[in-house]
């Protein structure tokens, strides 16, 4: 009798025990599993939202009426939402840059917040005369008048300037709001030009 319940006690005892390493040792690789998911989850979603602002950048540049005096930029979220924003000198480009956006493959939704300019004669001779100022062949700036998508945009509302775009140096970027600023008409020159980033 003592024999038998020594032999069931033992086995009950190994039960148990193998019970505690099995679930001992199968726990911490689940939850290993689960960060190791989640950690590729990541990064793809990063990789994703990379993947969209560099294609929402590319059809907002390659819009054919996309020019000096038009600005526009998007940011994305990891649902695929896209916020459009900037300002542009005809009503159709609106239109435009949002049907552009929206067909691209993982776009959600697309947030239009792009400004239509107002129609002024005034602003559009204020238009014309920085552009000279600022590209004249002369000027130490006009390279950055040149090429299909120019680096520097003038955006003018109700004779207020703003200076959008990217330069390559500190110098450039002060010497166009100088230039701006000898423009008689303008009520404001704002620069929100951006230094380029040295590689």
């Amino acid at each position: 009798m003592k024999n038998r319940f020594l032999a069931v006690f033992t086995v009950c005892v190994l039960l148990l025990a193998s019970e505690v390493f099995a679930r001992n040792s199968f726990e911490p690789q689940k939850k290993k599993k689960t960060l190791e998911q989640k950690a590729p989850q990541a990064e793809r979603d990063t990789r994703e939202v990379e993947r969209l602002v560099k294609e929402v950048r590319k059809e907002l540049v390659t819009i054919p009426t996309f020019g000096v005096f038009d600005w526009l930029e998007g940011n994305v979220e990891a649902d695929g939402t896209v916020h459009l924003r900037g300002e542009v000198t005809r009503p159709t480009m609106k239109k435009d840059a949002e049907r552009r956006v929206r067909r691209i493959e993982g776009v959600a939704s697309v947030d239009n917040k792009i400004e239509v300019l107002p129609l002024s004669s005034s602003d559009d001779r204020l238009r014309t005369a920085v552009y000279r100022a600022l590209f004249n062949p002369n000027s130490t700036l006009f390279r950055y008048g040149q090429g299909a998508v120019p680096s520097i945009h003038i955006i003018i509302k109700n004779g207020r300037l703003t200076l959008k775009g990217v330069v390559s140096t500190k110098a450039d970027s002060d010497m166009a709001a100088i230039k701006a600023n000898g423009v008689s008409g303008l009520f404001e020159v704002k620069n929100e030009l951006q230094v380029e980033k040295k590689q």
